[in-house]
């Protein structure tokens, strides 16, 4: 199956029942900003190409962001992760540009693919973990087709752990005990990946200062080092 085709089958998807209730009930009632928007309310798409030599695996999209944008890391409020995610990337260059508000706005990944180990936005950021279970089955099939990948970057100890389970899953030979997640861990995995963590860069820890720009960003730093120009 071409990406292409898999990403189709993604907004296609209604497996999770409490999942496509809550995506459109967002939709149905927007706070006051975004009222009058059409929403997305669909499972988000992973972004990128086939060629992509960094992988990053998030957790979900935003009640308001990628549910309201249909975008990975797209549209969320100031502050906000996509804004954190958009203003890295570009950084080190795997993004045309250091902001990501809407499709069509230019923002084009360079060497980047981006996919979340839950496609639809969940209550409250909590997945239940038979959700999870359920949109691995696309992270299971994206992975083969991502050839080039050798730097992947887990946001998040769910996204993190979502990449070492779909590794397991397709038979890459994952050591044990299986790595741990931590922010700033470097895992050089036995398939030639090397697999950082970062904390998410959600407000819940941007906010509180667990993760600051300058953690976060080193991260990216690490990537692009170990990628080359």
């Amino acid at each position: 199956m071409a990406l292409r085709d898999l990403q189709a089958r993604i907004v296609a998807c209604r497996l999770c029942p409490r999942l496509v209730r809550f995506r459109e009930a967002v939709a149905a009632t927007p706070p006051r900003r975004f009222r009058g928007e059409t929403y997305w309310a669909r499972p988000v798409p992973s972004l990128g190409d086939a060629s992509a030599r960094l992988l990053l695996v998030g957790l979900a999209p935003a009640a308001h962001g990628g549910n309201r944008t249909g975008r990975m890391f797209t549209g969320d409020a100031a502050g906000g992760s996509g804004e954190w995610v958009a203003r890295a990337l570009h950084a080190h260059g795997f993004a045309t540009q250091p902001t990501s508000h809407h499709r069509g706005d230019g923002f084009r990944l360079v060497g980047a693919y981006i996919t979340a180990a839950l496609h639809c936005v969940p209550p409250d950021n909590r997945p239940e973990p038979s959700e999870l279970r359920r949109c691995a089955r696309y992270l299971h099939t994206e992975l083969p087709r991502l050839g080039r990948v050798q730097v992947v970057l887990g946001l998040g100890r769910i996204g993190f752990d979502a990449y070492l389970s779909a590794a397991t899953a397709i038979g890459l030979p994952v050591s044990r005990p299986r790595p741990r997640f931590a922010h700033g861990v470097a895992v050089d995995l036995p398939w030639g990946v090397a697999l950082l963590g970062t904390y998410h860069p959600s407000r819940q820890n941007t906010q509180t200062g667990k993760l600051t720009w300058s953690m976060f960003e080193a991260v990216f730093a690490e990537a692009r080092r170990r990628l080359g120009p």
